[in-house]
This record gives C-alpha cells, structure tokens and sequence, in this order.
C-alpha cells in the first residue's frame, strides 16, 4: 500500500520514511520516555504505522534506526479472514489503511474519492507485481511459493482498503 501511495501522491516524507523500513509491521520498537510522551498512539493495529508516522513528525531521521534483534523470528500471525471485515488480518488491512489515510491527511494531501479509487487500481498492479517478484525469488532460492494463497491475501486486503476509503 506504501508503494502505491507514493505512485498516487508523489515522493511524500512519509511514505518514503515508512517505505525505508523492511518490516514496518512488526510491532516491536522501543523509543525514549520524552518521545512517548509527547507521540499520538492508535488504538488499533494502525499501531505500528501510526507510531512511526508520529516518530517521523517528530524526530530527525538521524535518531531512527532499525535494528534486527535476532538471525530468526517466528511471527504468530493472524488469520486471513477475508469474509470477516471485523477479525484477522482483514480487520488489520483497513485499521492500517484508515491510519495512513488519517496520516496522510494531517500532512495536508487531499485524498478524494477519484484519488482513493485509483489507490485501489495501483494496489492491485502493485501487488500482482511483487507476488511475480517473490514467486521469481522463491524459485531461484527453492523455496516453496504458494501463488494462490498470496492472490487470496492480495484480494483480501484490496477489500480492506475498500472498507478504509468507505469509513474515511
């Protein structure tokens, strides 16, 4: 959704801030005390995107790093859910969408119906294009590659995103 953004709006700071981290999503991080105090929190799994968009806003890049803790991490992840918009990683998609949007926003880009509706057009190109991308990758490295199971995530959270624009 990230890339896709950045196609629909431009090279905005945040999107590319958000864009430089491998794995925006994986609910780990940890900030100075004065940071925390002064940074707005989502309170829903807009979490992480959320939180890194405030630490963007209000600390020099200079003062961000990412670091990996460990060579390999088990990531407990949700279920898809894709006929359930209130469970799962459908539920995910469109807090994260509704953040970014609020995100984005709050810097003054004006996201109209025309501009989300293209969002979604340029998410589903973007997305068949990295699943290409990972299925060429699997198999230079053979490893296993589960084409439909990442098409169904892929219509999941175009769904997602659609229940986002709809409530933004």
């Amino acid at each position: 959704m990230i890339r896709s953004l950045l196609q629909l709006v431009g090279p905005h700071p945040t999107l590319l801030f958000l864009e430089s981290f491998r794995y925006p999503l994986a609910g780990e991080f940890a900030m100075v005390t004065d940071l925390a105090w002064i940074i707005r929190v989502p309170g829903n799994w807009g979490l992480e995107v959320g939180i890194l968009a405030e630490v963007h806003r209000n600390c020099a890049n200079r003062r961000v790093c990412q670091v990996d803790l460990v060579d390999s991490y088990e990531h407990r992840h949700q279920d898809l859910s894709a006929a359930n918009p209130l469970r799962g990683l459908l539920k995910m998609s469109v807090d994260i969408a509704k953040t970014m949007f609020r995100t984005l926003a709050s810097d003054g880009v004006v996201l109209s119906d025309e501009a989300l509706k293209t969002l979604r057009a340029t998410y589903l190109q973007v997305a068949r294009e990295t699943i290409k991308k990972y299925e060429h990758v699997a198999a230079v490295n053979g490893l296993l590659f589960d084409r439909h199971a990442e098409r169904t995530a892929v219509e999941a959270f175009l769904k997602g995103i659609s229940l986002a624009t709809e409530t933004f």
